[in-house]
């Protein structure tokens, strides 16, 4: 993929390029057959102004008509005159600001920001998340002091407002950025899109261990997409990738979704998308969901504090009691005695509204139904954790030990737990879904919808193999590739 800078005069931009960037005139990008009939371009605009209707608002705004990736943005630009996305910007990164701004006495204070970095380095961290809520590469700051600091504004500066003092530093941070995302050259005939694999390989729980996600790289490569690793001090980069593919475990407020969301927003296509996030990290939802449609489920109930002393009546016991986001078999409690069930109940009401109470339904396994794009791509049999209730049971010292993973041919699987994962995992989108279903004397039972489900090597792809790593890279690329038609 081409890799431009683009400003009004080249001749003002004093900065050795890397090689494989071309510096261009902003009319020249505008105007130009070769720019416009570009079929793709990561573009780098540094004009004077970003105003509405001014030279820099349309190159970011062309680029993205194009299909190239512009930094900033026209989401960037529209975020930035939003008041109300500042206040949740500045509301994310409070404990920071305070710590950051402790030491000014002053009642305002404004931070320029150069690629990510304030030319004092104590204010490093903070011009990082800046940064990386609003991408663009030169920014301005506002805070206020009325009891604590907050972000009074933020607006994207050119490089004619640049002090004099600050020219060296910005030039060097410039250098830095140009120079680290394309250090390696390579050869760009091979990849059609860039793909971002937003991974954090040192995370306790999550998707696919190391050498799985070697397979999803590698399956990339083969189909056409340039995959790279990011993690979530990358959230600042996502304008360049086409794609983003998030393998660590998503909850709602967590980098996780942010990264959906913005990458949504700026037309990537995205797996997970915030959509199924929002809809797949919250158990109350989902249970409506599978109520409404009548898909098949244990008997649930929604317990507030209200009616917490229904959960015997209704439900019984031994049940099961969730945290609405719950995961990885963490938030879930068993209670099997009556007058242990209002304290553990109460407990989880301290953090949510709303928990769910649900029949226990005792097996020796459950079905996982892996499905993409409205379709299996593998079916494996998640055994219990030995001696224990789930599939993973956690000793006193925070060891973890799992049951058994049995993976199988589709086919081979019991019709009735294909059909009903398809139509529960279909009710939440066309996303990649993992489905558990419960199978007690020829009942088949939908338990839940996960997305960002599990993906290891010798697990879910025992039996498919690389198959399952390609049909994941295959469903980008024809994604990808519907976006240009």
């Amino acid at each position: 993929m081409p890799i431009l800078i683009v400003l009004e005069n080249p001749k003002s931009w004093p900065l050795k390029v890397p090689r494989g960037v071309e510096v261009v005139p902003a009319k020249t990008y505008l105007l130009d057959k070769l720019y416009s009939q570009m079929r793709s371009a990561k573009v780098f605009n540094f004009c004077r102004s970003y105003s509405y209707q001014t030279v820099g608002y349309y190159v970011s705004l062309l680029a993205a008509a194009r299909g190239h990736k512009p930094l900033p943005s026209i989401t960037t630009f529209q975020d930035l005159k939003l008041s109300p996305v500042v206040r949740i910007a500045s509301a994310d990164m409070e404990e920071l600001l305070q710590e950051s701004l402790k030491r000014i006495k002053s009642k305002t204070f404004v931070l320029t920001v150069y690629f990510g970095h304030n030319i004092a380095p104590r204010y490093d961290r903070l011009s990082k998340a800046l940064f990386n809520a609003f991408p663009a590469p030169f920014l301005s700051a506002t805070f206020r002091h009325d009891g604590q600091w907050e972000l009074e504004s933020i607006r994207p500066i050119a490089t004619s407002e640049i002090p004099a003092a600050h020219k060296d530093f910005v030039l060097d941070k410039a250098k830095d950025y140009f120079t680290k995302p394309f250090r390696v050259a390579r050869p760009r005939t091979a990849y059609r899109f860039d793909l971002a694999i937003l991974n954090d390989p040192n995370a306790t729980e999550k998707p696919s261990t190391e050498k799985a996600i070697r397979k999803f790289i590698k399956a990339a490569k083969s189909v056409g997409l340039d995959p790279e690793i990011i993690g979530k001090d990358d959230y600042g980069r996502l304008a360049e990738f086409d794609a983003l593919f998030i393998r660590e475990t998503t909850y709602v407020n967590h980098h996780t979704f942010r990264f959906s969301r913005r990458a949504a927003a700026e037309g990537l296509v995205v797996i997970d998308d915030p959509d199924s996030i929002l809809k797949c990290t919250n158990k109350v939802y989902m249970q409506e969901l599978f109520d409404r449609h009548g898909i098949n489920s244990p008997k649930t109930m929604v317990v507030h504090e209200d009616n917490a002393e229904q959960i015997i009546s209704n439900i019984g016991l031994p049940c099961v009691i969730k945290r609405p986001d719950s995961s990885f078999s963490k938030g879930v409690i068993k209670v099997e005695k009556a007058e242990d069930l209002i304290p553990k109940v109460m407990s989880f009401l301290e953090d949510s509204e709303l928990a769910l109470a649900q029949e226990w339904v005792p097996s020796g396994y459950d079905w996982r139904v892996g499905v993409l794009d409205r379709k299996p791509i593998f079916v494996c049999k998640y055994h219990m954790a030995k001696g224990h209730w789930q599939i993973v049971s956690v000793d006193s010292k925070g060891e973890r030990d799992f049951g058994r993973v049995e993976a199988m041919y589709i086919e081979d699987a019991p019709p009735p737990v294909t059909a009903l994962a398809l139509r529960a995992a279909n009710l939440v989108g066309d996303g990649f879904y993992g489905v558990d279903v419960k199978e007690v004397n020829g009942r088949f039972m939908v338990m839940e919808v996960n997305d960002n489900p599990s993906v290891d090597c010798g697990y879910e792809d025992a039996v498919y193999k690389d198959e399952v790593y390609l049909a994941v890279m295959r469903t980008f690329v024809e994604r990808l590739e519907a976006k240009r038609r």
